[in-house]
């Protein structure tokens, strides 16, 4: 049974608290229970008045995640940015993954957008329109320190237990390399899978790797054994044929690179800058 699918929508309320970006009510229309304009600056038609409704998945940091009872990180304050543009502001609906493979609550009218480290992937175009490629992202293999384990073929000799987030590229490519992962339903999942002892080592995005070993309890306890390049990308999603979106998410990254933004949040919520990630090639 896909248990993600059973997980309960939340409405979160996003906020940005990177100075300097702050998140701008809604100028040319009004979230008053329908009345207002659903038609946003350059023509953008948004599913409610006055607001970018997103769709993510959490916990999902350094992306988003709940931080004092606000939804905050690297995905929601580009996608900031947008609701910026739009002279709107972005609201975070939370949903089950499984939903931004397929579209479905892009193609029921529940969101405008997703933003969730989505890779961008042959497959999930068939569903969905991706915006440009916003973040170059790699594998790690995480395993506890003294555990032997020194890559991910190693820890395939070794038949050990792995674990992997559900729905993802990087279950997707353990699988591929011939190992039957234990299957989380979520980044804070996998990590506590591999802290509790009930899997040996987890392959799970480097970024969110990252962020974890912040903790120095997390540091002194576990090490990235292997780093593991997929060639993935990560996209914002918007509903097959929605141009007018598409094109004001591209705008503002596109902006955002050019003028220091970007690089600033990513030095914020994911580390030290790596400037190819600022200028991915379209996947």
């Amino acid at each position: 049974m896909n248990t993600l699918s059973g997980r309960r929508t939340r409405v979160l309320a996003a906020t940005t608290a990177t100075a300097g970006l702050l998140l701008v009510a809604a100028c040319t229309s009004s979230d008053d229970g329908g009345s207002g304009s659903k038609t946003a600056a350059g023509g953008v038609e948004l599913v409610k008045a006055g607001q970018l409704t997103t769709c993510t998945h959490l916990p999902y940091p350094p992306f988003q995640s709940e931080i004092d009872g606000k939804v905050q990180g690297f995905d929601v304050s580009l996608i900031d940015l947008v609701a910026k543009d739009l002279g709107v502001k972005q609201e975070i609906l939370d949903t089950p993954f499984e939903n931004f493979k397929t579209g479905a609550f892009l193609n029921s009218g529940e969101c405008d957008l997703a933003a969730a480290g989505m890779t961008i992937t042959d497959e999930r175009k068939k569903n969905v329109d991706f915006s440009d490629p916003y973040f170059d992202a790699t594998q790690a293999l995480l395993v506890a320190k003294g555990s032997g384990i020194s890559s991910l073929a190693d820890a395939k000799a070794k038949k050990v237990k792995l674990g992997a987030q559900a729905q993802t590229t990087g279950e997707d490519y353990v699988k591929a390399q011939g190992f039957d992962p234990v299957s989380f339903e979520s980044s804070d999942a996998v990590l506590n899978g591999l802290r509790s002892g009930q899997v040996k080592a987890v392959v799970i995005d480097y970024p969110v790797v990252q962020g974890w070993l912040k903790n120095k309890a997390n540091a002194d306890a576990f090490q990235v054994a292997d780093n593991i390049n997929t060639g993935e990308q990560y996209g914002f999603t918007v509903k097959k044929g929605n141009t007018k979106l598409r094109a004001a998410i591209n705008k503002a990254l596109s902006d955002a690179k050019a003028d220091g933004t970007y690089k600033k949040l990513y030095e914020k919520w994911i580390g030290p800058y790596d400037a190819s990630a600022a200028s991915p090639s379209a996947s």
